[in-house]
């Protein structure tokens, strides 16, 4: 069985981050081990919460993981919430890349054309240092847009301004940048990717539905390592993380608390399951 290593933030209630990327990871088949970089009450849309900051447990644990002999087949990170924790994930990615890990990071900063709180171009550029070590990063077109240091964040790119940034996005390092949050055409809505060792583009695309859900990008992310972990070709793990995040905003609508709360990827699941299974990457 394959271990996967994800690193990000759990909410004790609320769906995203790790609370989203355990299921789906093992779902997958794949062993998933955590490391914890901070444990929050609820996730942060809800008005209050109480928050712990797990920062200097992340080093302690990698030595005890390196000093028993662990590897992984990929290190997969999300949401980090300073400069010291990247720092700190980029010492963990150093010492425990092997020539096969597949490193995949989803640099976590903002939407909807602004970064989150808390963060500034200057955690942008920090953020790209740690893209430059990644084989893949799976930026949405605001974090797209900051991560290349532009002036302001494109509106409604066209695909020739979507690849054209994705060149961009792998010459900060990365083999293989993927971008979440783009449209091919009027009411469509998908990701697109670039290969830089083969010089191809990938996409795919499904009815663009106009609502705002929280954690989407964290359930693209994880279904996206899940399918490409275990074989999957880059577009044919793209598609199976869009259809798989489509599915679980479906099984959302009709729940009056799934915008903020978190989508219904649960009801999504056996799908995922079934269509790795039926696609027998291995």
């Amino acid at each position: 069985m394959k271990r996967v290593m994800t690193i990000q933030d759990i909410s004790c209630i609320g769906k995203c981050s790790l609370t989203v990327a355990l299921p789906i990871l093992s779902a997958a088949g794949l062993e998933t081990a955590v490391i914890p970089t901070a444990l929050l009450s609820t996730h942060t849309a809800f008005d209050r919460f109480e928050f712990f900051d797990l920062t200097d447990k992340i080093q302690p644990i990698a030595d005890h993981l390196y000093d028993e002999g662990f590897k992984f087949d990929a290190i997969y990170t999300g949401y980090l919430g300073s400069f010291e924790q990247l720092n700190t994930v980029s010492d963990f990615i150093d010492r425990f890349k092997a020539e096969d890990t597949l490193v995949v990071v989803d640099p976590v900063m903002g939407d909807n054309g602004k970064l989150y709180a808390g963060f500034d171009q200057n955690f942008a550029r920090s953020m790209s240092g740690l893209c430059k070590k990644a084989d893949v990063i799976i930026p949405n077109l605001t974090e797209s847009a900051f991560l290349l240091g532009l002036d302001e964040v494109p509106q409604n790119p066209d695909l020739d301004a979507v690849q054209k940034m994705l060149i961009d996005l792998t010459r900060l390092g990365p083999r293989v940048a993927l971008m979440t949050g783009v449209s091919n055409e009027e009411g469509q809505l998908g990701a697109m990717g670039y290969d830089s060792k083969s010089g191809n583009f990938f996409g795919s695309f499904c009815e663009h539905i106009k609502a705002t859900f929280h954690g989407t990008g964290d359930i693209f992310a994880s279904a996206f390592v899940g399918a490409a972990l275990g074989g999957a070709p880059l577009d044919e793990a793209t598609e199976t993380a869009v259809q798989f995040t489509s599915r679980s905003i479906k099984a959302t609508l009709d729940d009056k608390d799934g915008r903020w709360y978190g989508v219904n990827f649960e009801f999504a699941l056996p799908w995922y399951i079934n269509h790795l299974k039926e696609a027998d990457y291995n």
